[in-house]
This record gives structure tokens, sequence and C-alpha cells, in this order.
């Protein structure tokens, strides 16, 4: 059987295969809502799950159950009691969420064990762990609301986690703890997975909710998304908001992911279950689709490094193979890699481009300036242009150059000027394709 569409997979594969290398042997704490379960999003979830492991990503996995343990007050004739945005845990609320817990625990290792044929869970082999990973003490008395058998992390075994996690196993917690006394405490699922994450210093921490993330205008609710948050951002508007009671309101999850970042965890996440693959196109595309919080920001403009040498090969040889850049060897850019900026963002080069000096002319050569497919028009080719320039006048040069033959407008709406190839240093004229027929571009540096 072919592929369907393969002009468009091979492509596309290609593009995730960074982010797979990227994120192998790395941590990721996923939290779930209850209300994903109740939804009956639970299998497709496990699937992709699947494929991140699969991929050697070590994973725990955190549930909520909010919806179910009201589900279970509701049969017993208990109404479910909040305060200050946690539930009151009586006893009857305490038996219900054990109850709770237990057939979740149950759905979810059911879950993990469907290898059927022409699935994603075909011949995946997923061993659930569970246990009691989590101490905790009792929230205890607020403003004068009693809030009996809730309660917080105390402390998470994160040593007995990591050895879990590294023979293969997914750890499954449930938001129940247990003080040195053996007294049972009913958690958040928030409280357990931002606990777990900084106790293991996860590289992400994933919640999967009711809400598709945090809105760039948040009396908007069909604004756009507002995909990154910088820490500092992120603090500042978690400053701006009420008080959360209800998990749709925009602080409640952003606070968590505030507090991961703070405590060590450099991504932190929230994402809609409602969208079908929420989680893969999360971690394997660019911009993701929810908000991601970091403790600074993930894109950096900087020099290259010999570390960098296979990301700009790799970005560079599509537009080689096309003509719109000149073919540079392994070994040219090895040599000059010195003379290259580039754009990383979360690990993946997006964005270079080399500096090719001659100081007898005051002027300097800018080549290979080149931005990914899935970036551009984001403004990185401009931010590219601009380290560029400040490098060259760092050198004392009057002007940089470029020779196109393609991109002759971009550069002109950015300042340059076309030019007779004889003005361009004897040293480059020298190296001139005349049967490529280059333009010559100019600009001035003030």
């Amino acid at each position: 059987m072919s592929l369907v569409f393969p002009h468009t997979f091979v492509p596309w594969f290609r593009t995730v295969a960074p982010h797979i290398h990227a994120y192998h042997g790395k941590t990721f704490v996923v939290a779930i809502a209850g209300e994903l379960i109740a939804a009956g999003k639970l299998s497709p979830f496990a699937q992709d799950l699947a494929i991140l492991q699969a991929m050697g990503i070590k994973l725990v996995l955190v549930h909520g159950f909010r919806p179910q343990v009201n589900e279970q007050l509701r049969s017993k004739g208990h109404e479910a009691r909040y305060s200050h945005g946690m539930r009151i845990t009586d006893a009857v609320a305490l038996d219900s969420a054990q109850e709770a817990a237990g057939q979740l625990r149950f759905e979810i290792e059911a879950a993990f064990s469907q290898g059927l044929p022409n699935t994603p869970m075909a011949n995946a082999i997923v061993r659930v762990v569970s246990g009691n990973f989590l101490t905790a003490r009792p929230v205890g008395i607020v403003d004068g609301v009693d809030f009996i058998h809730s309660g917080v992390v105390r402390k998470v075994d994160a040593a007995a986690i990591r050895s879990a996690i590294d023979i293969g196993a997914m750890v499954l917690l449930s938001p129940f703890g247990f003080s040195p006394t053996g007294e049972a405490f009913n958690l958040t699922m928030e409280d357990v997975a931002t606990s777990t994450a900084i106790a293991l210093q996860a590289d992400k921490l994933l919640f999967i909710t009711e809400i598709p993330g945090i809105h760039e205008d948040l009396a908007d609710s069909d604004s756009p998304i507002d995909t990154e948050l910088a820490l500092a951002d992120a603090e500042r508007l978690l400053a701006s908001l009420p008080r959360p009671l209800l998990p749709t309101d925009p602080a409640f999850y952003l606070q968590h992911c505030v507090r991961a970042c703070q405590g060590g965890v450099e991504r932190s996440h929230i994402l809609p279950f409602a969208t079908d693959g929420a989680l893969l196109m999360e971690v394997f595309t660019h911009d993701g689709i929810g908000t991601m919080v970091v403790d600074e920001k993930l894109e950096s403009l900087r020099e290259a490094t010999s570390d960098d040498i296979g990301g700009v090969l790799q970005l560079i040889e599509p537009f080689e193979r096309d003509g719109t850049l000149v073919k540079r060897d392994r070994t040219e850019i090895e040599r000059d890699i010195g003379h290259y900026t580039v754009i990383e963002h979360d690990g993946v080069i997006f964005g270079c481009a080399a500096l090719y000096p001659y100081p007898e002319a005051k002027t300097a050569e800018m080549a290979a300036l080149t931005v990914s497919p899935q970036v551009q028009s984001q403004g990185d080719g401009e931010r590219i242009l601009k380290r560029v320039e400040q490098r060259a006048k760092a050198m004392g040069l009057d002007s940089i150059f470029v020779l196109t033959t393609r991109t002759m407008h971009w550069f002109i709406k950015r300042g340059f000027v076309q030019v007779d190839p004889d003005w361009l240093p004897e040293a480059r004229k020298r190296k001139y394709n005349w049967d490529r027929r280059s333009q010559v571009l100019v600009k001035k540096l003030s």
C-alpha cells in the first residue's frame, strides 16, 4: 500500500525530526483534567502518549477527577462544596474521591493496554506504574473555612518515580496523598502535577484542560491564543488577575505554570483537550497550539558554534537544492561557522546568516541568509539582518552587501540598493560567478 500524499508527508516528517531528537530522553509531566475522561477522549489521548513514549520521552501522567467525584457525590445525595477554588473534602467526599480515583486508574490502565491492530497502540507496550509516591499535609482552616480532608503536597518521592520512568514505565499519579501517620488527603491534580514536575526538574509540564490557553485579549474569548509567555510577563499578568475560583478562570492553570517555572521547570503548557491531537501539535510544531510559559524566551539569537553545524546544514540544504542559495559543502561550513549568526528555538535552528568581512574595503558580505519555511513571515529574517548589521558595525565597517538571484525586493525594502558587480571588493570580484548573474545589493551602515 502506498503512502497517501507523500509529497506532503515527507517534508512534514522531516520538520518533526529535530523535535524527536531534541526530546529523546526528556521528562514530561502530563496532567489531564477529569473532564477529558468524562468527554470520552481518553482513548485517543492514550494513543498520543504512547507515541511520545515510543519516541523515548519519559512520562509521568497525573489525572484529575472533579466531575467524577461530583457524580459520586450526587449518587449519594451529597452536595459538592468548594471554597478558595478548592474542594472541601468531608468524609463523604473523601470516600467519593477514593471510589472515583480507583475507577479512573482502572480506565487509564485499560486504555494503555489496547494494542489493537491498525491503531497507534499496535505493538505498543506501555507499562503503567502507580504507588504511594506522595506525602501530604492538610490544608487546614483558611479564612475560617475548614477543608477537613483536603490536602496539599508535602513531598514527592522523586527518586522512586525516576527509577520507574528510567526503566521505561509510565508513572500514573492520582490526586491523593498520605500523611506519615497514614491519613488520606484529597489533593488537586494541579498541585500534584506542579509539585512532581518541580521535584523531577522535568523538561515540560503540560496541562490538558478545559480552556484553550491564555487569550491575548482576556476580555475577548475570540482573540488569538498567546502561544508563548515569558515568565516575567506571566507573573505580571497573574498579578493583574482576580483570584481564580473555577478551572475556566484565566489564572487557574496559569498560576501553576508560573509556580513550575519559578521552581526550575523550563516550559509549562496549557492545552485544550477539545482539540484532537493537541498534545502532539504542542510538542512537535514550532508555535504549538496552546499557551507555553517559559522561564526565558526560547528564541535565542546568537553567534553560531561548532555544535550548530548540523542544524545549519539541515536548514540551508533545501534552498541549495532549489538554487536559491549557492551550494556550500560541510567542510566550508565547519571552517566558517564562526561567521554565522543563528536563531535557535527550543533547541532547533530556524534561521541563519554568515558575515564575511573585507576590511580593506570597509565592507562585508552577508551570505546564506535563510529562514525555515515553518517560521517565515514572522520577522526572523529581519532579526538576523539586524544582528548581522550590529556585528559589521562592531568591526568598524561602513556597509554590508549581498548577492542574490531571487530575493532582491526583500533586501530593497530593508534599505539595500542595487549596484554594479564592479562595485565589489577586488577579492570578492575574483570569485563572482558571472554565469549565475547574481544581483549585488549594498546597505550603508549609519
